[in-house]
Parts: structure tokens; sequence; C-alpha cells
């Protein structure tokens, strides 16, 4: 009878062993194994990621050139100098003469939460004076347009020549003001 008891006993300190110390190790075995089968998933599908990044990387290498014309139409630094040294430019290769900037402002995007198809792009308004003919003001026009940088010309007025000019000719020097906006990010 006592081999009964201490064989009953024994089963007992077994199943009480196991479901207190061995029970709760395996549940936790059981957690990291799931653990470690969803980060190996996550790293499948991160390395498939990475993949097609690259793929997608060496796509983009084969329009370079297509690329550069639009980091150029919205370059990432907005630099003020170099946007009016480019108009001073462009006005003084068509025959006008630059008189001044008026004023400027640069808007940022968080300035302008209300336009969520644009995020990021940032928007320089500014108005100039150019001096000049009436023709060589298109040709500045014709200029501007073609540019590779977004400029958008918002307003344009000019004033007539001085008085002692009865009839104004194309060839006049008339005085042109324009309000224009530049884009970039």
């Amino acid at each position: 009878m006592s081999k009964s008891i201490a064989i009953v006993i024994l089963l007992i300190s077994i199943l009480v062993i196991g479901t207190f110390l061995i029970w709760p190790k395996y549940q936790d075995l059981r957690s990291l194994q799931l653990e470690i089968g969803k980060k190996r998933v996550e790293l499948q599908y991160k390395e498939k990621h990475i993949s097609n990044l690259q793929e997608v990387s060496e796509e983009l290498k084969k329009y370079k050139t297509e690329l550069s014309k639009i980091d150029s139409a919205l370059p990432f630094n907005p630099s003020l100098p170099s946007l009016f040294n480019f108009l001073q430019k462009a006005s003084s290769q068509n025959g006008l003469i630059f008189r001044n900037v008026d004023s400027f402002s640069m808007t940022t995007p968080k300035e302008k939460p209300t336009v969520p198809t644009q995020p990021g792009i940032k928007e320089i308004s500014l108005n100039l004076g150019v001096s000049g003919s009436y023709s060589a003001f298109r040709n500045f026009l014709s200029t501007l347009e073609k540019s590779a940088r977004l400029i958008k010309i918002e307003n344009i007025s000019f004033s007539s020549p001085e008085e002692k000019l009865t009839v104004p000719t194309q060839e006049t020097p008339f005085d042109f003001d324009l309000s224009i906006r530049v884009y970039s990010y």
C-alpha cells in the first residue's frame, strides 16, 4: 500500500510541477515561437520591399535626365539670390531694364494647411518692375514661360511712356510691373 501511496504522491507532484512550473514555460516558449514566426514574416516582407525599391531605383536611373528637369522645375532649396539672378538675366537678355523688386514673401506648407493636394510645396511671391519695349517684354514673358522653374504670372500692369510722345510705338519704353509666384519643395 505504501508503494501505491508513493506512486500517487509522485504522480500528483509531477502534475503540480508540470502545471505550475513546466506549463508556463511551455506557454512562454510557444509565445516566443509565434513572435519569431511573425518577425520572420515581417523580415521577408521588408526584404521584398527593399528588393522592390532597388528595382524601382534601377528603373529611375533610366530617366535621370527627365528627373533632373523636374528637380530644376521644383528645386528643394528655394534660393532667393539665384531666383533674382535668373530674373535679372532673363530681363537683360531680352532687352529690358530690371528696375526693382518691390516686395516678396515666402509661404511654407505649414502656413497653408488648407491645400491638401500640394504637401510640401513652398511659394515665393514677388513684385518686380522692368522697363523696355513691348516686344522685349513679350520675349521676357516667353523666357519665363519656357523656364524650367514653375513660375506663375499673376498680374501685369504697365504705365505708358511720357506724355511728350503723342503716339506710342511698339519700341517705345514702357514700365512694366509684374506679380509672380515661384514654386519649390
